[in-house]
């Protein structure tokens, strides 16, 4: 990019009009003013001063030039690398012509310009030949199954609808302008032709319409009107040959019917789409109505929203055939990362497994051997489940390690997932795992790491089932209090504080009770558990790469992967800089911990008694054994961090705390963890032909996919414990006062309740009566 400054003559409050002759635009009246255009200016700062130039909202300008040697077709102005863009096609001239549109005028201005492409097409979008287009697009003409009927007064416009609607419609007057006006392909001359049927309210078919030519007329009997265009000799263009000038049907009431397409909606939505991910059918088929005066149903809304998605995003299909490709480049790009997928006998998705040469070094190198296992649900098109692997680093940050796709959570899936995950991340450490109860989960941890692996079942998940299963049977307060007296259990350190928390639980239900002692707390409560858990307890640990994975999971397999891949690499980085202006021995959440603790001990009386065990008296009696790192109240063990009551043994003896800490949450260790680097994989969307004809394999999408629309499962959800309907007069559930069945409550005083019983145990009758 060139070093000096462009004049940018800027332009405002006039119009465009077009020759007839050539097609090309000119811009007449309004005022103008020369700006100082920087090649590092950016998009708002451009904006800014182009409101203050012409005293205008920043909001609604669209600014737009032509490209060099090209006076029909205008460029819009979105975002910064639109005008970065610019900058670079006038790097060796002196200025360029900028015309900034108001939003009032907007519409007056776009329906004047002949522009060979729709007025919202960016530069990006202008430059594309037809041989670039991606694989499978769905062409503009494909229809949707939808007659739309207007009916047209002899001024030629649908009646009752113009005024009210179709005002967007208005751009499109002249998208068509006449003979000699040349498109870059055919299937941009039936978009711009769809577009000006629909602005001047009339209908067509196709006489002739293959590769070579296209002969369309009027629809409506009688009327003469036709256009023909064919491709321009030795070129690539397509040119309008003839072009009849008016309709005869317009001077007369007749009905135009015309067939709206996907590929056209699509357009239309496309950009607003681009600006808000979550655009929903329903208002995909409001805004068409009141904009085009053309009615949608939810279906069609629908549908048109996919094809859009994949105009931006690329085919769905397509990405699934990319995995080989894919999974070479990861390889090739990340040497010593493992990258796997797996198809059916009939060839469709089954799997992809994905874990990064970067995450396997971090987690050997400077990560606990703890690992959090849970899944989250894609909503792409052919959906499927994400299951992953995430690990703590020194400072309790996330740390991805490895990841899979699979076309749906079962039992199989996660043992081919854990049999991956071994060969990835090989260790003779015993490793902990915070996961779901699930019998198969359970079963293949002890087959493929051996019994020597811990399984911490999550505790959020423990919440859940016991809330299910309790459901219906208590109120919500005594659920609550059950649900809170089992976290308590499970965070007890000692064995006497869980035997408290769990008869906290008998109180109120005895069946509850049984429940809790049959759940297997060695696998969930700190008093029992054998693992190293360092006091995490449930399995969503993970919860900013589930953040990152809820951004892109609408996008196709490839790129929603490259995109997690992007992410990661983002992290690593940012850990990598951040940590090497760390000064303290320990990560700066730990030093904090292991200070607070120290501040503790200086209340505490140490007295010797034996070898290397202490007493230590303070509010309760402990004993530290400093030679296997132990103490009586359990917190040295579960938290790896010295405990207040080992810190005051310590002092007493001249000892430093931090050679008694978890290596793990060493600086030096937290900067291991972070060592390696996340490579870019390149060409992930358009290989060139050539690599992919070397691959053999083809992948389909799954062949089945999920009816209905996608359950809102979010990783590591919990149910909320919701409040039940309560009545107030026989304290059943489900029922409140007017509907209870029970007489002589009915007749009861509405006016005492404040004297009734408000049991938090219902009886089996009163049950069955609510």
């Amino acid at each position: 990019m060139a070093s000096k400054k462009i004049i940018a003559i800027c332009q405002s409050g006039g119009e465009f009009v077009p020759n007839k002759d050539d097609g090309s635009l000119s811009y007449n009246g309004g005022e103008a003013y020369a700006l100082d255009l920087d090649p590092q200016a950016q998009l708002s700062d451009f904006k800014q001063e182009l409101a203050e130039t012409f005293q205008c909202s920043v909001h609604g300008m669209s600014i737009k030039y032509f490209l060099p040697g090209n006076k029909k077709t205008l460029i819009t102005i979105s975002k910064d690398k639109d005008l970065k863009r610019m900058i670079n096609f006038f790097k060796d001239s002196d200025q360029v012509e900028v015309f900034i549109i108001a939003e009032e005028a907007a519409a007056r201005n776009v329906s004047n310009m002949p522009a060979s492409r729709s007025s919202r097409t960016t530069v990006s979008e202008a430059v594309v030949l037809p041989s670039a287009a991606p694989i499978n697009a769905i062409h503009a003409y494909d229809p949707i199954d939808m007659d739309i009927t207007y009916e047209i007064t002899p001024g030629g416009t649908p009646g009752g609808i113009y005024d009210k609607h179709r005002i967007a419609a208005t751009q499109w007057e002249n998208t068509i302008t006449g003979v000699d006006q040349r498109f870059n392909s055919f299937n941009e001359f039936r978009e711009a032709l769809h577009k000006y049927s629909i602005a001047h309210g009339f209908a067509y078919k196709y006489k002739k319409n293959d590769s070579h030519r296209v002969t369309v007329k009027c629809k409506s009997e009688g009327c003469p009107w036709r256009i023909y265009a064919s491709r321009l000799a030795t070129t690539q263009l397509i040119c309008i040959k003839k072009m009849g000038t008016k309709h005869t049907c317009e001077g007369a009431s007749a009905t135009a019917g015309y067939r709206a397409t996907r590929g056209w909606v699509g357009s239309i939505i496309k950009e607003k789409l681009k600006e808000s991910p979550h655009y929903k059918p329903k208002d995909i088929a409001s805004d068409i109505k009141r904009e085009y005066g053309i009615q949608l149903n939810y279906s069609q809304a629908w549908r048109a929203k996919e094809i859009a998605r994949e105009q931006l995003q690329g085919s769905y299909k397509e990405a699934y055939n990319l995995l080989p490709f894919f999974c070479e480049k990861i390889l090739e790009t990340n040497p010593g990362s493992q990258a796997t997928f797996t198809t059916k006998e009939d060839s469709s998705f089954h799997r992809f497994f994905v874990s990064f040469h970067a995450s396997i070094s971090g987690f050997q190198q400077g990560c606990r051997p703890l690992l959090f296992l849970d899944s989250t649900l894609l909503f792409s098109r052919y959906q499927g489940m994400l299951l992953a692997a995430t690990a703590a680093d020194g400072d309790d940050g996330v740390f991805p390690v490895a990841f899979a796709v699979v076309d749906e959570e079962t039992d199989d899936n996660w043992r081919w997932f854990l049999l991956e995950l071994k060969s990835a991340v090989s260790t003779s450490r015993q490793i902990t795992f915070i996961a779901d109860f699930q019998n198969g989960l359970s079963e293949s941890l002890r087959e493929i790491f051996g019994k020597e692996c811990y399984h911490g079942y999550c505790l959020r998940y423990l919440a859940e089932k016991l809330n299910k299963d309790l459901k219906g049977q208590f109120s919500h307060e005594a659920r609550r209090l059950m649900v809170q007296d089992l976290y308590a259990a499970a965070y007890a350190q000692k064995l006497e504080a869980f035997e408290q928390c769990t008869e906290n639980i008998k109180a109120i239900s005895p069946e509850a009770y049984n429940w809790v002692i049959r759940s297997e707390p060695d696998h969930w409560a700190n008093a029992f558990f054998g693992g190293a858990r360092y006091n995490h307890m449930t399995s969503n640990f993970g919860q900013l790469f589930y953040s990152w994975v809820s951004e892109a999971n609408e996008l196709p397999i490839t790129q929603m992967v490259d995109v997690l891949r992007g992410k990661m690499m983002e992290l690593i980085y940012e850990q990598r800089v951040e940590s090497s202006k760390w000064e303290t021995r320990l990560t700066p959440s730990m030093e904090e911990k292991l200070q607070n603790e120290i501040s503790k001990a200086r209340a505490l009386q140490v007295l010797l008694a034996h070898g290397s065990t202490f007493e230590v008296r303070g509010e309760s009696v402990d004993i530290v054994d400093i030679d296997h790192w132990d103490c009586s109240c359990r917190g040295w063990q579960l938290t790896g961090l010295p405990c207040c009551h080992a810190v005051a043994v310590f002092e007493c003896l001249g000892r430093s705390p931090y050679e008694y800490c978890s290596r793990y949450f060493t600086t030096e260790s937290y900067r291991l963890t972070y060592a390696e680097s996340i490579n870019p994989v390149p060409n992930v969307e358009k290989p060139a032909t050539s690599e992919l004809t070397e691959v053999a394999v083809t992948v389909t999408p799954p062949t089945k996919r999920p009816p209905g629309r996608p359950k809102m499962k979010q990783a590591g959800s919990v149910e909320v414990i919701k409040r039940q309907l309560q009545c107030s007069n026989c304290k059943g559930l489900g029922h409140n006062k007017r509907t209870c069945t029970s007489a002589s409550l009915i007749e009861a005083k509405d006016d005492d309740d404040d004297d009734a019983s408000d049991p938090v145990l219902l009886t089996a009758e009163t049950t069955e009566e609510t």
